[in-house]
């Protein structure tokens, strides 16, 4: 899967569980600051992820330093690269 690819699915996440409009999501997209998610929507989208990509996040301490839509985006097509296993 590409980084492209990814950022579409990612973007689709947000659109459907968060109902952000398409036009406010890109790259360099603060997630916190510029989309307002909060500590429990950070969750709800780790769960939506996981479920998404058929990866298990919520243990992955990298999760703590992303910021942007970008960071989410590297970091999906990371835990592909490196074979992550399957969320259960």
């Amino acid at each position: 899967m590409t980084e492209r690819e990814i950022a579409a699915m990612v973007n689709e996440i947000l659109a459907e569980y968060f109902e952000i409009e398409g036009e406010r999501l890109f790259p360099e997209v603060n997630i916190y600051e510029d989309l307002e998610l909060d500590s429990l929507d950070i969750v709800d989208l780790i769960v939506a992820m996981q479920k998404k990509f058929n990866v298990r996040i919520r243990d992955d301490e990298r999760i703590k330093t992303i910021r942007t839509l970008e960071d989410i985006y590297r970091f999906v097509l990371t835990l592909q690269k490196e074979g992550v296993p399957p969320a259960v």
